[in-house]
């Protein structure tokens, strides 16, 4: 579970699935160091506890998925990709892509610059890939390249090298664009999900690195799913404290800890090659030992769990689904 479930006592976001954020990554394009891809997966095929299958349509017509990019340090978006995504017809369901950028970036509506319009999503094993101009696109299911040993983790960390994951789905959404897109220099990303079924956006989750809003929120959860990057200083004493008690560690030591985790959001810079956390986020990178790790003050290091073997070395780069 990185998002996957929004961690296993809490369920699916205003209970569904399709709203459910797993996990986001930004690495360079292979091959092309003036190409960035980014990935934003949601909807989990199956849940953690109890293990069931979710629903067949990957996204949420009534939600509002977003990538937001932090330029200038501040925590707050300057640029959004926002994807949203018609009511199913038949089987089918289409997307459109919109880039925003300036103070409307941070706000909560679908406005943008349409960069791709009813995109197909894909419902089955083919890629079906949109491209416009210097960039291409793809929305639907996929193989989850999230590696963890997510049983394990709910029985007391005790890890038998089970990847529940290793068989699963996600529906993901995969952008190629050019590194200026993203603005000059290093930046910072998080993303969220919207639900619109009220008649405006409620934000319902968000997050740049993974596993922690699963672990360290505690009763705050809630909350620290529904705030902003910027305001994200007021959860420190909460993730302390659950350090503390998962870690063991002294209260200075753990403040310390919690503040690097905070404000939640991805840094990547576009001319280094991904490596997590340090930089972006690879498919391949083992975020879930990178963070058992903080989470345990080192007692733990690693669940045992390699990456997936089905990831593609071209675009969209996530394997075929399972399901299909």
């Amino acid at each position: 579970m990185s998002h996957h479930y929004s961690g296993p006592n809490f369920g699916f976001p205003h209970s569904d699935a399709r709203l459910d954020l797993t996990d986001i990554y930004a690495f360079p394009k292979p091959g092309d160091t003036g190409k960035s891809i980014l990935i934003m997966n949601v909807h989990p095929s199956s849940s953690v506890v109890p293990v069931a299958p979710t629903t067949r349509e990957p996204f949420s017509p009534a939600g509002l998925y977003e990538l937001k990019i932090d330029t200038d340090g501040d925590a707050v978006a300057d640029i959004a990709f926002r994807m949203r995504v018609s009511s199913s017809v038949g089987a089918t369901q289409r997307v459109t892509l919109t880039r925003t950028a300036g103070p409307p970036a941070a706000g909560a509506d679908d406005a943008g610059e349409i960069i791709l319009e009813d995109a197909w999503v894909s419902m089955g094993r083919e890629a079906i890939v949109s491209t416009k101009g210097d960039h291409r696109f793809f929305a639907g299911w996929r193989s989850d390249p999230f590696f963890f040993d997510a049983l394990g983790a709910l029985d007391g960390l005790r890890f038998t090298g089970h990847d529940f994951f290793h068989d699963k789905d996600v529906c993901s959404f995969v952008i190629e664009l050019p590194n200026l897109a993203l603005g000059a220099g290093p930046v910072r990303l998080w993303a969220r999900t919207m639900d619109g079924g009220i008649g405006r956006y409620v934000q319902v989750e968000r997050g740049g690195r993974p596993q922690q809003a699963v672990f360290l929120p505690g009763d705050q959860q809630g909350d620290y799913m529904a705030s902003q990057p910027a305001d994200d200083a007021r959860f420190i004493a909460t993730f302390a404290h659950s350090l503390e008690h998962a870690g063991g560690y002294a209260a200075e030591e753990a403040l310390r800890v919690a503040k690097t985790l905070l404000p939640d959001l991805l840094s990547y810079d576009p001319m280094q090659p991904a490596s997590f956390p340090q930089n972006g986020r690879g498919l391949t990178d083992d975020a879930a030992d990178q963070f058992i790790a903080i989470l345990t003050n080192g007692r733990i290091t690693s669940d045992n769990v390699g990456p997936h073997t089905d990831l593609l070395s071209e675009f969209p780069y996530l394997g075929p689904p399972h399901g299909e």
